[in-house]
C-alpha cells in the first residue's frame, strides 16, 4: 500500500517511519528543501530515540523515501496525511495556514478517488474547511473526482514515540465514508492482528478525541501541583499524597506527578485551542482555565523558590539542570526552563545550564544570555545554587559531596522531587522541592 506524508517534523517522520516499518511505502513529503536533502542523506532534524535507525532501515530497504513535491506523488497514493504544524496563532487557536496550504494542493492535483487524512491537530470542525477548499479547487479545474476526507490524530509521546505508535492504547480514526473507512483499514491492518483497539468515529470526535485526552491529562498535572502547592502549606506529602489517590483504580497513578508545570507542543497549545473552540460556540471551559492558569503559575515556582532561599537573585551564580519541556527529547518550546532562566536573567542572576540534549536548541534560543556547561557538575561549579528542571536519567543519582565541594552555595531546588530529602540534606545543602515538608 503506498501513502504520503506531508510534513516531516516530529508527526510526519515518525508516524512515516513506523507506516513504512509495517510495510507500507511510504513518501514523506516537506516544502523545506533543505531538510528533504538532509533527511535523504541521513540527517534527523529531531532528536527521538530509536528513529535515526528506523529511518535508515527502511530507506533502505526501499519503502521509506522523501521529496519536496505532493503534485509528484498523489496519483501514485491512495491516502494522503497531513501532518503539517498547527502552531498558536494571535488569540490561542490552531493556525491552518499549512493545513489549508496541503488541502489546495490536494484539490489541484489528484485525478482519482483518494484519501485526504488529517493527522494534525486542528479544532473541530476543520474537516469541513477542508473539504471545502478540496471542492473549490476541483470545481476550478471543472473535475468530477471522487475523494473523502478522514481524521487519524495522533497520541505520541515524544522519547516514546515510536513503541507508542508501533503498540498503541489506541488507535481513533474518523471518517465520512465506506471507501475511505476500507482504505484506513487496510493500513492498520497489522494493528488489528496484534489485537490493538482501532476506533472508528465520526471525523468532529476524532476531532474532539485528540483535544479531549490532552486537556485531560494537562489537568492532572495541574491538578497535583495545586494539590502539592497545599500541602507545603499544611505540612502534608504530597507524594503520600499521590500514592494515595493513585492506588484509588478509578483515578489511577499516571500524569500525577509534581513538578515545576508542563510544557511542549501538546499541552499547552491544545488546552488553549480547546478553550478558543469553547469560546467560539459561546461556552466557557472553566475547568480548562483553571488548568492553564495553575500550570502557568507552577512555572514560576522553581524561581520564587531559590529568590526565597538566597533573599536575592542579583549577582548570583545559578546552574540549572535540564532545559528540554521533558526527558528524551530537545524540545524546548514552552518549557518550564525558559520561564525560570528569564526570571534569573531579569532579576540579575548568572546562570549557567546543562542539558544532555537540548544544548544546541538552547543555543539557538538564548544565545550568549546563559553559560554553557560541559556536564551536570561543571554546572554547578561556584554556583549559589542549582534547580532541577528536567528529570533526565543522568541527574538522578549525583555525587552530593562533591556538588557540595564545588558549589559555592549550599542550595538545592528540585523541580521533579526526584530527589531524597535527606540524602541531599546530609551533605550540608539546603534542599527545597514541591510539596513536601
Amino acid at each position: 500500500m503506498k501513502i504520503a506524508i506531508v510534513g516531516t517534523g516530529y508527526v510526519g517522520l515518525v508516524s512515516g517511519a513506523c507506516f513504512a516499518e509495517m510495510g507500507a511505502m511510504v513518501t514523506c513529503v516537506d516544502i523545506d528543501a533543505e531538510k528533504i536533502k538532509a533527511l535523504r542523506s541521513g540527517v534527523i532534524p529531531i532528536y527521538e530515540p530509536g528513529l535515526k535507525e528506523l529511518v535508515e532501515r527502511n530507506v533502505s530497504a526501499g519503502r521509506l523515501s522523501f521529496t519536496t513535491s505532493l503534485e509528484e506523488c498523489i496519483n501514485d497514493v491512495e491516502a494522503v496525511f497531513c501532518a503539517v504544524g498547527t502552531p498558536p496563532d494571535d488569540d490561542g487557536g490552531a493556525d491552518l495556514t499549512a493545513v489549508k496550504s496541503v488541502a489546495r494542493t490536494f484539490g489541484r492535483n489528484i485525478n482519482k478517488f483518494n484519501v485526504l487524512v488529517t493527522k494534525s491537530t486542528v479544532p473541530v470542525g476543520t474537516s469541513e474547511i477542508v473539504r471545502a477548499i478540496v471542492r473549490e479547487e476541483l470545481e476550478k479545474r471543472g473535475a468530477d473526482i471522487d475523494f473523502e476526507i478522514a481524521s487519524n490524530p495522533e497520541f505520541l509521546k515524544e522519547g516514546a514515540a515510536i513503541k507508542d505508535f508501533m503498540s498503541p492504547d489506541r488507535v481513533v480514526i474518523g471518517v465520512e465514508g465506506e471507501r475511505s473507512r476500507k482504505v484506513m483499514e487496510r493500513l492498520y491492518r497489522p494493528f488489528l492482528l496484534s489485537n490493538f483497539r482501532v476506533i472508528f468515529m465520526d471525523i468532529p470526535s476524532a476531532e474532539m478525541t485528540k483535544y479531549a485526552a490532552n486537556a485531560m491529562l494537562a489537568t492532572r498535572i495541574s491538578f497535583i501541583n495545586d494539590i502539592a502547592n497545599l500541602c507545603e502549606l499544611t505540612g502534608a506529602d504530597v507524594n503520600m499524597v499521590r500514592k494515595g489517590i493513585g492506588a484509588d483504580a478509578r483515578i489511577g497513578s499516571k500524569f500525577l506527578y509534581p513538578g515545576c508545570g508542563y510544557g511542549g507542543s501538546c499541552f499547552p497549545k491544545d488546552v488553549k485551542a480547546l478553550m478558543r473552540t469553547g469560546a467560539e460556540h459561546g461556552y466557557r471551559m472553566r475547568v480548562i482555565e483553571a488548568v492553564e492558569a495553575v500550570n502557568e503559575d507552577q512555572k514560576a515556582i522553581v524561581g520564587k523558590k531559590l529568590k526565597k532561599a538566597l533573599g536575592t537573585l542579583q549577582g548570583k551564580r545559578i546552574g540549572i539542570w535540564g532545559l528540554a519541556f521533558k526527558p528524551e527529547t530537545d524540545d524546548m518550546r514552552l518549557a518550564p526552563a525558559l520561564t525560570v532562566i528569564d526570571t534569573l536573567l531579569a532579576e540579575g542572576a548568572e546562570v549557567i545550564v546543562y542539558d544532555p540534549v537540548a544544548m544546541p536548541e538552547c543555543r539557538r534560543r538564548l544565545g550568549d544570555k546563559v553559560r554553557y556547561a560541559k556536564d551536570m557538575y561543571d554546572a554547578a561549579v561556584d554556583a549559589d545554587a542549582v534547580a532541577l528542571l528536567t528529570e533526565w536519567k543522568v541527574f538522578r543519582i549525583p555525587s552530593w559531596g562533591a556538588i557540595k565541594k564545588v558549589m559555592r552555595g549550599d542550595v538545592v531546588v528540585d523541580g521533579r522531587n526526584i530527589y531524597t530529602p535527606g540524602e541531599v540534606a546530609a551533605e550540608g545543602l539546603r534542599y527545597y522541592c514541591i510539596g513536601r515538608p
